[in-house]
């Protein structure tokens, strides 16, 4: 795809959970990988089972859908090279970093959160310019100082959280 591809194709991609699974696979393991063993991956994932728990059935039902469907479309977008049995990333794949912004059902998404720690820091800065802040307890340089580590730790584990939700860099795929 290189780097004039089309975004929007690469979303469209990994919209669909058994794509990014497989590229996620791919690229933990770093090296080509057996159709089987793939399936066997994205089937524990999807059904959050070991790969040890997995009936016959379980693995047919995802390696037919990876090998008749999924390979076929990574490989026309020239994200994998594909030989039936064995699935290899190219280098535009490998090159690829994703990083999924997965929000968990008790969390609000990274951009609400800092929209709401910047409303914090104009409502503390109009305090201060009001002069309702308190400054005799806290001085006015300790307000925005106390602004300022909200936004840098934020910050810091906002970059700590986005490393480690990239595909690829986790044992579960995100």
């Amino acid at each position: 795809m290189g780097e004039d591809s089309n975004r929007g194709e690469i979303f469209n991609l990994l919209s669909n959970h058994r794509r990014r699974y497989a590229i996620h696979y791919c690229k933990r393991e770093d090296e080509p990988v057996t159709l089987g063993d793939l399936a066997e991956h994205v089937a524990a994932w999807e059904l959050d089972k070991e790969v040890q728990e997995l009936t016959s059935a379980e693995r047919k039902r995802v390696y037919t859908s990876l090998q008749q469907t999924h390979l076929p479309t990574l490989e026309r977008a020239d994200m994998i090279e594909f030989d039936d049995r064995t699935i290899e990333l190219t280098d535009d794949a490998t090159e690829l970093d994703v990083y999924l912004d997965v929000v968990p059902a008790d969390s609000i998404p990274w951009g609400m959160y800092y929209l709401g720690l910047t409303a914090v820091g104009a409502i503390v800065m109009g305090g201060l310019w009001l002069e309702v802040v308190p400054t005799e307890t806290v001085p006015e340089l300790g307000w925005a100082t106390l602004v300022f580590a909200l936004f840098a730790v934020s910050a810091v584990v906002h970059v700590a959280e986005s490393r480690r939700m990239r595909l690829g860099e986790m044992e579960r795929p995100p």
